[in-house]
């Protein structure tokens, strides 16, 4: 050995003695074997929970097959799509059980699920108290604006607008489908529109009264178109052509050298010029 290292030693002197380490009770070799346990159930457990990718260290690649379209491109299709798809399966929860919701018959007062008057005009009637000849009775558009005195807008515009169907029109299959309208609920927009029975009556006995002087101006109208014609058949028109006859000529300005003359037939005059 060196004298260096000897001296070194000797300077240092002798270390400190170690302590001995305290011995663990069975007890508490029992506790903490029972937490590594439970450590490592948990960490299985979220390993499992995850997919492969996500594990600490493991790394997933995804194969790819490319195939040609045939079109000028290719196609390019993963492999392991299906296990992905079936390691990531989405669970759904049940859905809550819902009782029907039942409508109530105006007439019956007996419940139903649907019927054609409530589908088609949102009326709860059934089909059972569906009356099609008086009470639920359709009727066209122009009979609910001609006889109900409606305009278009009180049909379609007015809240809530009327609810209709189309049927083929009876006279031509060719011409426009007609609207059928519930005449229940056109007498109710009747009744909004004008108020009371009184107030439609007194319009209807207007628009009657316009019509009928309305038809007397176009029958005195056609009158006096017919008289026309009968005068102007009866006076016929000279085509023959007319030959002026002019009288003596007159002096209009002696200085300019004008002179004139009148045809003593019509009243026309001729003005000159003498060079």
């Amino acid at each position: 050995m060196e004298p260096s290292e000897s001296e070194g030693m000797d300077a240092a002197g002798p270390g400190p003695e170690q302590s001995p380490k305290p011995e663990l009770s069975a007890a508490m070799r029992a506790k903490i074997e029972r937490n590594r346990q439970r450590a490592l159930m948990l960490r299985q457990a979220r390993l499992a929970s995850r997919p492969l990718s996500a594990v600490e260290g493991a790394t997933s690649a995804k194969v790819s097959k490319t195939i040609d379209s045939g079109a000028g491109f290719f196609i390019e299709e993963e492999e392991g799509g299906e296990e992905e798809q079936r390691v990531r399966k989405v669970v759904h929860q049940p859905a809550p059980v819902i009782e029907p919701d039942y409508l109530l018959c105006d007439e019956c007062q007996k419940p139903f699920m649907d019927s054609y008057l409530s589908n088609s005009f949102d009326l709860c009637v059934c089909d059972n108290c569906r009356d099609n000849e008086v009470k639920h009775k359709l009727i066209s558009r122009t009979e609910a604006k001609q006889h109900y005195l409606l305009k278009d807008c009180d049909l379609d515009k007015r809240e809530p607008p009327l609810r209709f169907i189309l049927k083929k029109n009876p006279h031509n299959p060719r011409w426009g489908d007609m609207k059928l309208y519930l005449k229940l609920q056109v007498e109710k927009r009747c009744m909004e529109v004008w108020g009371s029975e009184e107030a439609l009556e007194e319009a209807r006995e207007t628009r009657e009264e316009n019509k009928e002087v309305q038809k007397q101006k176009r029958f005195n109208k056609k009158v006096k178109e017919l008289r026309r014609a009968v005068r102007s058949s009866m006076w016929t028109k000279d085509t023959s052509v007319h030959q002026h006859q002019y009288g003596p000529e007159e002096v209009v300005d002696l200085e300019e050298d004008l002179y004139k003359k009148t045809c003593s037939t019509c009243g026309h005059e001729l003005t000159y010029e003498k060079m």
